[in-house]
């Protein structure tokens, strides 16, 4: 191709961005303009400050240098509308122009932190802003639902931060953080978060944070936004709000139950330390362990100083212990004591229970019953007659009397008799069978305990009259002497010989007649020790 001719002259960017520079500088030498600060975040780490001057059509770069920054009387602050002096120029590399300030004096509010104030002292009128709202954040929340963009670094600070002091469950639900449609969004997802069952599928969250990065008033507006600041007071599920930097204050802020000036604090605010949290929980069990050992120990020391009061056991029974050694020795001396005062006052009554006396006692007990017998018989018909003479005329004036009460009663029954059915009569008979059934154990206790009485009583007599018989004595080894009438023989006098006597052992009689001639006792033998000599 050829090429075209012209007398145009040629530039380089560098030269036409100082010819700008110049055209800008000389003819806007020295300027004042009016308009709203907006993305002013204080100074620069070099000791300079940016930002916008911006009206509702336009906007323009602001810088104020580190020597005039000094100087300045009034500081910019976010929002103010305000007058700046100075003088235009031009940034080369991006190609803007700028005004570099030398002097600023506030010119009123701008439009939208005047919007954002009624807003603002509208729903404050209406308590959403009270401190009685605020609810208390859970401890240990085990769900955790973040509202944020999920591609921006505040969903990464926070994970990364819960991660570092106590791994918990996250939701994120992704938003929209700037633009028309952000505020819509951030409700819809406070309310779905809300909506969602406490044992469901996907879990309910037990603490929302609603978080965003740093911006212009322009960026975060959608955080001012009404429906949004409602919808923060209605949730119920507590609300950090971590929306921009720690200079950022949105209504979203006062409307949620704690502002986080950052979304790490947030992250932090939500959940405690997890290592502090051990260590607290193990303080407290070496206390608690700790207290128990001094409890005990203290008790350990009552406990042995009460016993050191207190006698020994073995102390205690030591004399109750001899006294039942020594009674224990004398029980056998006492014993054989015993047996030798039974043994002579057996002695001196042996002889007063003869035979002949058991036998008379036993006649004369006869008669005296005999004689009792015939006086009762006397007695009770001498009574009878008696009542009869007392009652006769009684009964002869009573007869006409008891013939009525019997028709009287007999009557009543009959009128009684055909009321009464089978029902009322079983009634009648299971409550005397009630009644009457105490009584009859009570009847037969009182007959046992009478025959067992008796029978005691019997059984007693009865071994008195075996240890008083003189079979007993039989027993040992004596026998009774007879005659052929049964008396019993005393002496030797008047014993013929050829006289035929009885001689009862304990197992029976035996017949022996009188020889006459002594007896002759042969010397014992070592075989006969043991046993009774002979009576004869």
């Amino acid at each position: 191709m050829s090429q075209v001719l012209t007398n145009a002259a040629e530039y380089t960017v560098s030269e036409i961005s100082q010819a700008v520079r110049r055209t800008v500088e000389e003819e806007f030498g020295y300027v004042r303009v009016r308009g709203e600060i907006s993305g002013y975040r204080g100074q620069h780490s070099s000791g300079h400050a940016y930002f916008t001057l911006k009206d509702e059509n336009a906007s323009i770069d602001a810088v104020v240098w580190k020597t005039a920054f000094a100087k300045l009387t009034f500081k910019p602050q976010e929002g103010l509308e305000v007058i700046a002096t100075g003088r235009l120029t031009t940034f080369p590399r991006s190609s803007k122009y700028q005004i570099v300030i030398e002097q600023i004096q506030p010119a009123g509010a701008g439009a939208l932190m005047a919007l954002l104030e009624e807003r603002r002292k509208k729903l404050a009128a209406e308590g959403l802003f009270a401190r009685e709202r605020k609810r208390p954040l859970p401890y240990l929340p085990r769900v955790i639902g973040v509202i944020t963009s999920p591609t921006g670094a505040v969903i990464r600070d926070i994970l990364h931060r819960l991660e570092d002091r106590f791994p918990t469950r996250v939701l994120v639900w992704p938003v929209r953080v700037q633009g028309e449609t952000s505020a819509a969004e951030v409700v819809a997802a406070i309310e779905g978060f809300n909506a969602l069952a406490p044992n469901g599928a996907t879990p309910r969250p037990d603490l929302l944070i609603v978080a965003r990065g740093g911006g212009s008033i322009e960026d975060l507006w959608g955080y001012n936004d009404e429906a949004l600041v409602r919808a923060v007071a209605a949730s119920g599920i507590p609300v950090i709000s971590a929306v921009g930097h720690e200079t950022d204050t949105t209504l979203c802020d006062y409307a949620a139950d704690m502002r986080a000036p950052t979304p790490t604090a947030a992250a932090e605010a939500a959940v405690p330390v997890r290592t502090e949290l051990v260590g607290y929980v193990d303080d407290l069990g070496a206390r608690q362990r700790n207290g128990a050992r001094r409890v005990a120990a203290t008790a350990r020391d009552r406990l042995r100083a009460a016993a050191a009061g207190l006698p020994r056991p073995h102390d205690l029974v030591t004399a109750q212990r001899q006294r039942l050694d020594h009674a224990a020795s004398s029980l056998l001396a006492c014993l054989r004591h015993s047996v030798q005062d039974r043994h002579v006052a057996f002695s001196r009554v042996a002889p007063r229970l003869a035979p002949q006396l058991l036998q008379r006692r036993r006649a004369e007990l006869g008669e005296r019953l005999a004689a009792l017998s015939l006086r009762k018989e006397a007695g009770v018909r001498k009574t009878v007659e008696q009542a009869r003479l007392k009652y006769d005329p009684c009964a002869t004036r009573l007869a006409p009397e008891v013939t009525r009460l019997v028709e009287r009663r007999r009557a009543q029954f009959h009128a009684t008799a055909v009321k009464l059915t089978p029902s009322a009569l079983r009634a009648d008979l299971r409550h005397g069978r009630s009644v009457l059934t105490p009584l009859a154990a009570r009847l037969m206790a009182g007959i046992d305990r009478t025959i067992g009485d008796r029978q005691a009583a019997l059984t007693q007599a009865g071994k008195l009259l075996d240890t008083l018989s003189y079979r007993s004595v039989l027993a040992r080894g004596y026998a009774v002497v007879k005659d052929m009438d049964g008396n019993l023989v005393h002496h030797r006098e008047g014993l013929a010989p050829g006289e035929p006597l009885a001689v009862e052992f304990h197992d029976g009689e035996v017949g022996v007649t009188v020889s006459g001639s002594p007896v002759v006792r042969r010397r014992k033998s070592r075989a006969d020790e043991g046993t009774q000599e002979s009576l004869f």
